[in-house]
């Protein structure tokens, strides 16, 4: 990856040089018909994002409002959303929450110059995929979005047969996990998750490899992303989330998924 300087952050609404950066990408590729809704209110970020995008081959429309962006995905439909938070009218954790209620599981990337943990921990909570924080670099950005969007193709064809283990079952075919008979709601990111670490019983994973084998990044992403998955994950799948029976942690080192006895014995 190559050495980045100030100049190719998007940083300030008032940043001429944006669009002298934006105005250097070339136009789409013919090839590519994967469509990214930019969902930005600040026409100057809006623009150099969409640009960026277009350049590697994406359609990038981009819309300021909250309840547009809603009618266009309903009507026309999306590969992955970036959604910023602070939207006039209807915010982006709002839209978040009305497009997974409707069903809709467009994969969401939420780019926000909010940075309080609670707000990413929502926003995640919401169905969102991953999180950048302004000021941010476009060139990783469109990275991340290829990323997740590799990450959803190949979602699709895990293998392997159904685990379970104590009153736990997932379900590789259908994206499915049950808690007794209890059906857990996961998003697409969770379930890749707990899925990649049930089917390596045992073994220690480092924030870093997970980024890397669940989340599809190589030397981007934040490592913080993991331990708010790893939270949400917990709270939905662990009888008592402060003690968890499933993902436990290796202090200094990361986390594992613990087999119980008898999981164990089958897998020797």
């Amino acid at each position: 990856m190559r050495t980045r300087n100030n100049s190719d952050k998007v940083n300030s609404p008032a940043a001429d040089g944006w669009r002298n950066v934006a105005d250097s990408a070339t136009t789409a590729s013919p090839l590519r018909a994967e469509r990214v809704l930019v969902v930005e209110d600040d026409p100057n970020v809006g623009e150099v994002v969409s640009r960026y995008l277009v350049r590697e081959g994406f359609e990038a429309p981009v819309i300021r409002n909250g309840l547009e962006a809603l009618e266009f995905l309903s009507k026309d439909g999306a590969d992955l959303v970036i959604l910023d938070l602070m939207l006039p009218g209807l915010d982006g954790l709002e839209i978040a929450r009305r497009m997974r209620a409707d069903g809709i599981t467009t994969p969401i990337i939420i780019l926000t110059a909010r940075q309080r943990e609670s707000d990413i921990v929502l926003g995640l909570g919401l169905g969102a995929d991953d999180y950048v924080a302004k000021p941010f670099s476009p060139v990783e950005l469109v990275a991340r979005v290829k990323a997740v969007l590799r990450r959803r193709t190949a979602g699709n064809d895990i293998g392997g047969g159904v685990i379970r283990d104590g009153a736990l079952t997932i379900s590789p075919e259908t994206r499915s996990v049950t808690r007794g008979d209890e059906q857990v709601e996961l998003t697409s990111t969770e379930f890749d998750l707990l899925h990649h670490l049930a089917s390596n019983p045992g073994r220690v994973f480092s924030r870093e490899q997970l980024l890397q084998d669940v989340w599809d990044y190589s030397h981007i992403g934040d490592p913080s992303t993991v331990t708010v998955h790893v939270r949400r994950l917990r709270a939905k799948i662990e009888q008592d989330p402060a003690r968890p029976r499933y993902i436990k942690t290796v202090w200094g080192v990361g986390y594992k998924f613990q087999p119980s006895a008898s999981a164990e014995a089958r897998l020797k």
